[in-house]
């Protein structure tokens, strides 16, 4: 039996030139770097977003651009030896695999095309599977992306595919968010992008596309009963109670969609509208047609007319009022009610609800500067005003310190320039306009029909106040909305919107 040596393994004369040799060095370097990393990932560091960008996209670039130099530098070497007459001038080399050189060759690349061609299917696969995972759409690009990633994991849809909302199915979307994606590398890589990062409201794909994959209208979503403990800004921190029916869906599900928020999509109505700045917060026009009977409505802003046709008309859908379901951020007061509701910031340090507002009224310049100007004011408030406290009792200013730093580092970035007011969230009417951008008592039709600014229609109050006087009402029966810092009921003559923005 013959054997089988390293020197007699020759290939084509043509191999033989520096482009070539350099060639096989990248292809084979990067081919070890790859099994490399594959190892490093399998065993070790599974799921490490610059490792399998590394891995899966750079690294196969380099492989094939390797192998295609190979045969670049025998193409130049054989015209080469053709024009200095060291080889026949033939037009095409002879290809004879009883040649050994030949054969040689041929196995050698033969053999490595197979393999590269599989190797490249799973690297397509996994390329692919890596630049829709969340990983890679949010810590990619750690500093830009920061808020939204965060933002994303404290919500309910933290189990949710960022490329489930933002591309869907097909591949038209997938096409059409990778080309997008080129400028936003571009604009990353140079530094131009705006801070904050604005939201993508004019070419987001329907909701009907994406939201409806999951929740869809034909499902009738019962009414639920919303419980929020607030505390307000006494040394005493005193809690304050309030209990909502959310009237989501009908009192009976019989009725279908038939009267609830959720009428809005009702599959059987058409809801438009005309908004007229890019937030959509200003809707001066509304148009409501019954798809089963062809009733027509349309009301009017008694404020100003509009042209309609030199804007856009916009089916109404999902988005138009869960336009931050996975990015939301939290106002202070909602952030710190929950963080003593959870017992993370402790409720029996007195004055800690209003000293908690105010430290978070300033603006800061960096979340460093804004944690350590939260330890400091924290820290001076009680050995200045409570000094037994803060010699006896300096482990609940701690944990006060840590859930205040903790809350904003969730909320709050102030390097891209991302706060609560920074994104408009039209859920509600505290911050926002929200529901009044339409329920304001002031769109009307020709025929003087108005769209209620009735709270009733959404929602009910079923309990509200202190505790130990808790004022209560039933499901049948609403309550009076009574707010606790307006003895007087001053917040009656006006938008929650214009006391509620301006708090901070």
């Amino acid at each position: 039996m013959k054997k089988f040596k390293f020197s007699s393994l020759k290939l084509p004369q043509s191999y033989y030139n520096y482009t070539s040799f350099i060639g096989s060095v990248i292809a084979i370097v990067g081919l070890f770097m790859f099994v490399f990393l594959f190892v490093i990932s399998f065993f070790f560091a599974e799921g490490e977003s610059y490792l399998g960008l590394f891995m899966w996209i750079v690294l196969p670039v380099f492989i094939v651009m390797g192998l295609l130099i190979i045969p670049v530098g025998m193409i130049r070497k054989h015209s080469r030896d053709k024009r200095l007459k060291i080889v026949s001038k033939k037009a095409w080399p002879e290809v004879n695999l009883n040649e050994p050189r030949t054969r040689n060759a041929f196995m050698i690349f033969g053999i490595g095309s197979l393999f590269f061609l599989l190797l490249s299917a799973v690297g397509s696969y996994e390329a692919f599977h890596y630049t829709e995972s969340v990983e890679f759409c949010g810590t990619l690009c750690h500093d830009v992306m920061k808020p939204e990633y965060i933002a994303y994991h404290n919500s309910s849809h933290a189990k949710v595919a960022c490329v489930e909302c933002h591309v869907g199915s097909g591949a038209s979307w997938y096409m059409r968010s990778k080309l997008s994606g080129l400028y936003q590398v571009y604009a990353v890589t140079t530094g131009i992008y705006p801070k904050p990062i604005p939201t993508p409201i004019h070419n987001l794909r329907p909701a009907r596309e994406t939201c409806e994959e999951c929740h869809w209208p034909e499902k009738f979503y019962a009414r639920q009963l919303v419980m929020n403990k607030h505390y307000l800004a006494d040394e005493n921190n005193t809690e304050w109670d309030i209990s909502l029916q959310m009237k989501t869906g009908p009192a009976y599900s019989a009725l279908g969609l038939e009267e609830g928020i959720h009428w809005h999509i009702n599959p059987d109505i058409k809801v438009e509208y005309i908004a007229t700045d890019s937030v959509r917060e200003n809707i001066p026009w509304v148009r409501y047609t019954n798809l089963k009977t062809g009733e027509v409505k349309v009301f009017n802003d008694e404020n100003g007319p509009i042209e309609v046709a030199s804007h856009s008309v916009r089916k109404m859908d999902c988005m138009d009022c869960h336009n931050r379901p996975s990015h939301d951020y939290h106002t202070p007061i909602k952030f710190i009610n929950n963080a003593i509701t959870a017992g993370n910031i402790p409720k029996e340090l007195p004055d800690i609800k209003s000293l908690s507002m105010e430290i978070l009224s300033n603006k800061f310049t960096s979340t460093d500067t804004a944690l350590m100007f939260i330890e400091n004011e924290v820290t001076n408030y009680y050995k200045m005003n409570y000094e037994d406290i803060y010699t006896e009792n300096i482990d609940l200013i701690n944990r006060a310190i840590k859930g205040i730093q903790d809350e904003f580092g969730k909320n709050v970035f102030p390097e891209m320039g991302v706060t609560w007011a920074a994104y408009h969230n039209h859920i509600g009417h505290l911050e926002f306009e929200g529901c009044f951008r339409c329920h304001d008592n002031q769109h009307s039709t020709d025929q003087g029909e108005i769209i209620p600014m009735d709270c009733n229609l959404c929602h009910t109050i079923i309990a509200q106040g202190v505790p130990d006087t808790l004022q209560v009402g039933s499901i049948y029966k609403a309550l009076e909305f009574v707010h606790p810092n307006d003895p007087y009921g001053d917040w009656k003559e006006g938008l929650c919107s214009e006391c509620h923005y301006d708090l901070y």
